[in-house]
């Protein structure tokens, strides 16, 4: 019995040496923070998902509270949160156009020829290491096994066919699929912007037709019948400028692969 007393002694002892000292310590290391950083942090959407382009909100709000970030950039918490971010700093927010996801590519199952088919770990980077750059023909075209539908914190991305599609509906503009796609296929474009090539293959004309039924061939009738001039075609893949766009679809109507499409 004595000896146990004696153990629970030292134990509590030795608690409440260890409890001072960490009193101490937090004393002597406290690091005071500006009530604006709090502030700001207390309104931001919490996402952490680093499409600001800081590590995470606090991160964000360390910047912002020191005047180094601007008070739009909270992509998740969008124009209500800028504005909240803005009465804290007392300062005026510049409206900034909401962007994102689009994933150009239609190569589908059935649609675009397949080089091998993939068992193995449903990851876009596993298939790229076991089989080369695609598991389709087409060399540029979305691999389809969910890397960016498991990134995105907002159940914006899903797969479709073999394709990874966008909901613009729950997209949110913070480029974590960006990030993650071995292709770089996936873009950030403005909200607004509704008609877009769904293509990345940049081989010529007759090579893309043996890869894809769909995919664009660069046959350039989409830029010279283009009224506002907003398409250029480059590396043999069709280029729309959203500055240039009035989005009237003519493009898509006289595209012979039917590839330039309508976004909902």
């Amino acid at each position: 019995m004595t000896s146990i007393l004696l153990s629970m002694l030292v134990l509590g002892v030795l608690g409440g040496i260890f409890g001072g000292l960490l009193a101490f310590a937090s004393e002597i290391f406290h690091v005071d923070v500006d009530p604006k950083q709090a502030a700001v942090r207390e309104v931001l959407a919490g996402a952490n998902c680093g499409g600001c382009g800081y590590p995470g909100c606090d991160g964000y709000a360390a910047a912002v509270a020191k005047g180094e970030a601007p008070c739009n950039r909270c992509v998740a918490g969008g124009a209500e949160t800028a504005a909240k971010v803005a009465e804290i700093m007392g300062a005026s927010v510049d409206a900034a156009e909401k962007m994102v996801a689009f994933v150009p590519c239609s190569g589908s199952a059935g649609v675009a020829e397949m080089r091998f088919n993939y068992t193995g770990p449903q990851d876009c980077q596993a298939a790229m290491l076991f089989g080369g750059k695609s598991n389709k023909l087409c060399t540029f075209a979305c691999i389809g096994l969910g890397n960016c539908v498991n990134a995105c914190q907002f159940g914006a991305m899903h797969i479709e066919n073999g394709v990874a599609k966008v909901d613009r509906s729950k997209c949110v503009g913070c480029g974590a699929c960006v990030d993650v796609c071995p292709k770089n296929i996936v873009k950030l474009i403005p909200e607004s912007q509704k008609i877009m090539p769904a293509c990345s293959n940049k081989d010529k004309g007759a090579a893309a037709m043996k890869m894809c039924s769909v995919g664009c061939i660069g046959c350039m009738k989409c830029q010279r019948e283009c009224p506002s001039g907003a398409i250029t075609v480059k590396e043999f893949l069709a280029q729309i400028d959203p500055a240039k766009c009035t989005q009237c679809g003519h493009c898509a109507e006289v595209c012979p692969r039917h590839i330039i499409t309508t976004l909902k």
